[in-house]
């Protein structure tokens, strides 16, 4: 799958002319750190970035249809959880903080998660959020995930250990809500 769509987002891969964008989120300091990886230091580190570590597959821009503008990132980081059963995937995703508060990321990790389930047939999505990161926390809770287990662990690209949570949503977790939301919307 090339795209995803959304009512206000374009889930697309990343292209060298997004480096500009990638760096103007990428750089500021809310919105790496609390996820695990430092600020961006120039133009050309974003650029490296999406030839990299955004050109693995189902690594997505979120662009805004508005405006054709990247505001973040989204996708399956294609890392299996050791203590779920079946096919699963890890859901990450990051934001411009200027578009914090209006729905983005959950609406792209909704679309994640039915791309997940319908299309990939996974079993289980899980995402992980640091202690202190309640914005990507709240993103888990809106999207129905459920929290598993927390566990202390290294956090690489900053050099430090933090405590991480571990949250899930199975399949059927997933259409029983899809099926409530369908019902309430009637």
């Amino acid at each position: 799958m090339d795209r995803l769509e959304t009512p206000r987002l374009v889930l697309r891969p990343f292209r060298d002319e997004d480096r500009d964008d990638l760096y103007a989120y990428a750089r500021d300091p809310r919105v790496g750190p609390p996820a695990g990886w430092p600020p961006h230091k120039s133009p050309q580190e974003s650029l490296e970035i999406i030839r990299t570590v955004f050109a693995a597959p189902r690594t997505f821009a979120m662009e805004l249809r508005e405006t054709g503008r990247v505001v973040g990132s989204a996708g399956l980081v294609d890392q299996h959880h050791p203590e779920l059963p079946g096919r699963d995937d890890e859901l990450g995703y990051a934001l411009s903080a200027a578009y914090w508060g209006r729905g983005l990321a959950t609406e792209a990790a909704e679309a994640l998660l039915r791309w997940s389930f319908e299309d990939l047939g996974l079993d289980t999505v899980w995402c992980v959020h640091y202690e202190g990161n309640q914005r990507s926390r709240r993103v888990m809770e809106k999207c129905g995930f459920r929290s598993q287990f927390s566990r202390e662990a290294d956090v690489p690209l900053l050099g430090e250990r933090r405590l991480e949570h571990h949250w899930a949503l199975a399949r059927g977790e997933w259409l029983a809500r899809r099926g409530e939301r369908e019902e309430a919307g009637r």
